[in-house]
């Protein structure tokens, strides 16, 4: 039987925005809280002298009792039929997502115990976390990988205009991170009315934005 061992608190609150794989956009920060049975120091000993994590968890919003052998990968504007096991889609027979983060400290807070620091993650707020592992790079890493259909999307992005007047309403400490994640094109891949106004909820704003051709423009920004 898997259990949860933590949660991941991040600035999304939805599943709409967030980066379709881990590592993509590295200035998205996230907390790692224990639950309390896994709160013990000792279970973190030398954890402090690696650089990165896998992180096991749970698609916790698509769970299901039935699952279908193909998909539609958004990156091939979810059109095309794929074999799920050829894709990292959420409709799997069991529900669960394998992330590579960067772990940027591990701290200890008052109230939770041992808490992770991590960056780059593609995890919606308050996912369920099933287990930790070091990234190991000389295992890990594989120089001569081929990365099958997905490669040929790797070096996709749009263009922003974020006007000033509203990314000076973005505390400073997440720029970056919106930026990026911007920069990823939020919308569905199969979206492509350029008069239609999306908005995605990051960090407590909604911020809505269109697309046309390959620039994406932020309309405006509003505390939720």
């Amino acid at each position: 039987m898997m259990k949860i061992i933590a949660h991941i608190h991040t600035d999304f609150p939805t599943k709409f925005g967030i980066p379709r794989q881990s590592g993509i956009v590295n200035a998205l920060k996230g907390m790692v809280v224990f639950e309390p049975e896994y709160r013990n120091p000792e279970a973190f000993r030398g954890l402090e002298t690696f650089s990165h994590l896998w992180l096991l968890w749970q698609f916790s919003e698509v769970v299901r009792d039935t699952w279908s052998p193909t998909v539609r990968p958004p990156r091939l504007g979810g059109n095309k039929r794929m074999g799920v096991f050829a894709t990292r889609s959420p409709f799997r027979p069991n529900a669960i997502g394998l992330s590579s983060v960067r772990l940027n400290s591990i701290e200890v807070h008052s109230e939770w115990g041992t808490v992770l620091m991590v960056s780059g993650a593609d995890l919606m707020d308050k996912t369920p976390i099933f287990d930790i592992k070091p990234y190991v790079p000389y295992t890990d890493s594989h120089a001569d990988a081929v990365g099958g259909f997905a490669d040929t999307h790797k070096d996709y992005s749009l263009n922003v205009n974020f006007p000033e007047v509203l990314l000076n309403q973005i505390p400073e400490d997440r720029r970056d991170a919106l930026w990026g994640v911007l920069e990823q094109d939020p919308r569905p891949s199969y979206h492509e009315d350029p008069l239609r106004t999306y908005g995605l909820d990051f960090a407590g704003f909604n911020i809505k934005f269109a697309v046309r051709e390959n620039l994406l423009t932020v309309c405006s920004v509003e505390r939720l």
